[in-house]
């Protein structure tokens, strides 16, 4: 084994610190995503000033197109960091603020009126997106320097499930809190609770010690992000069929976002089965992110990533042929796993790509050019449930689910391994 370089040992002696912050992070990050949920509470909050099920649809989408967007774009810059850690700390600032603005929007909005609300909500969600893609690609590149090799899956998998758990716990608060407070209070509480534990998120955040990387290698002169884009998709074939899987889980699992509404409509389901298949999912998912990183950490990350593509072809085969409720529940399980594979366990495995230097344009491409998928896959399921049924949805998320098997398995390499 080669000796460690001045860098790795700064690394290794504040591991336990950064990992330490680190979940403390990612926990209160969850608490205040319980609180200001994308997929619950917000809705809720839009839904309170307009019927549109396309603008209350949107919320989500916002979300996750604003966090992946930019980070090809920013790559360039990030690339040319010895430290991460300010462009972290300023950046981020951009996703948090935003909720406080929500709570304010909340406690005015009979002042105000719906439609003005409206138009500073959606204004207030774009900067919210947009600050988290921004800070992204950093924040992951720094995430990655500082977490060894070896340990990235378990630590990424950890944080993550802690998030997933303490969102859980927070969102049901919520709940209790709309139903106990009344209007215009009961959103602006939810929002400004988030807020506050944003805040003490960010001050984790800000106590992660980054070494400088004095040993990078930067070019004098500056690359446009197309050109950089060209190259890395010009030599490392490995890579471009790996974005080609990550770009088609999108559409393979775009029945998942109709599990729940093919419960209730095709088996009565009622609102407590809903509630303990949602904790099913949850649950699911929180076991997952801790086991599959530490698994794949050991095994590869691509033996993680194909599990999780078997998962989302068995959960569509089994909604697919679904008999009663109770099928819902391995159903729920799958689900969960698959998703892991998709978002946390991809994400591992994309800083495994190319060298320090290159990581954030890998980072980047891995999430911008998925966007699209991101937000066409749920419209073009959601259109042809309405024009077809669910049953033709989740036949199409079986076939595509094949070939991204297909793809993992015999074209994808393990780029620990593997280089172009």
């Amino acid at each position: 084994m080669l000796p460690l370089t001045t860098l790795e040992k700064n690394i290794r002696e504040n591991l336990k610190h950064n990992v330490t912050v680190g979940l403390w992070d990612g926990s209160l990050f969850g608490v205040a995503l319980g609180f200001a949920s994308f997929g619950t509470i917000l809705p809720l909050f839009v839904s309170s000033m307009t019927t549109s099920a396309l603008l209350i649809g949107l919320v989500p989408a916002i979300h996750s197109v604003g966090w992946q967007l930019p980070q090809l774009f920013t790559a360039s810059y990030v690339s040319r960091l010895r430290k991460y850690k300010r462009s972290v700390i300023m950046n981020t600032i951009h996703e948090r603020v935003p909720f406080l603005g929500f709570a304010i929007v909340a406690l005015l909005l009979p002042t105000i009126g719906l439609q003005a609300g409206l138009v500073i909500t959606f204004m207030l969600l774009i900067w919210q997106g947009l600050g988290g893609g921004f800070t992204a690609n950093s924040w992951t590149s720094m995430i990655s320097k500082i977490i060894p090799p070896e340990t990235r899956g378990t630590f990424f998998g950890l944080q993550a499930g802690l998030a997933n758990l303490f969102i859980s716990g927070s969102a049901v608060a919520a709940g209790y809190l709309l139903d106990y407070l009344d209007s215009p209070f009961d959103f602006a509480a939810c929002f400004l609770i988030a807020s506050v534990f944003f805040a003490l998120s960010w001050i984790a955040l800000a106590q992660t010690r980054e070494p400088e990387d004095t040993e990078k290698v930067i070019p004098e002169e500056k690359t446009h992000f197309w050109d950089d884009t060209k190259r890395i998709l010009g030599k490392d074939a490995n890579f471009n069929w790996f974005l080609t899987a990550r770009f088609l889980s999108q559409f393979a699992t775009m029945g998942f976002s109709f599990y729940i509404i093919y419960a209730l409509r095709q088996f009565n389901m009622d609102t407590v089965t809903a509630g303990f298949l949602t904790a099913t999912l949850t649950i699911s998912q929180t076991v997952a992110n801790i086991g599959m990183g530490r698994i794949g950490d050991r095994i590869g990350h691509r033996a993680m990533l194909i599990f999780g593509a078997f998962a989302a072809l068995l959960s569509a085969v089994l909604a697919w042929n679904a008999a009663s409720i109770l099928w819902f529940y391995p159903i729920f399980i799958l689900t969960g796993l698959a998703n892991v594979s998709i978002w946390t366990i991809g994400m591992v495995m994309t800083v495994e790509f190319g060298n320090e230097t290159e990581r954030p344009l890998y980072i980047g491409l891995s999430q911008t050019l998925t966007a699209p998928a991101t937000i066409i896959a749920p419209l073009l399921g959601g259109w042809i449930v309405d024009a077809a049924g669910f049953l033709p949805t989740f036949s199409i998320s079986i076939v595509l689910s094949i070939f991204m098997i297909g793809i993992l398995i015999f074209l994808v390499k393990d780029p620990r391994t593997h280089k172009p």
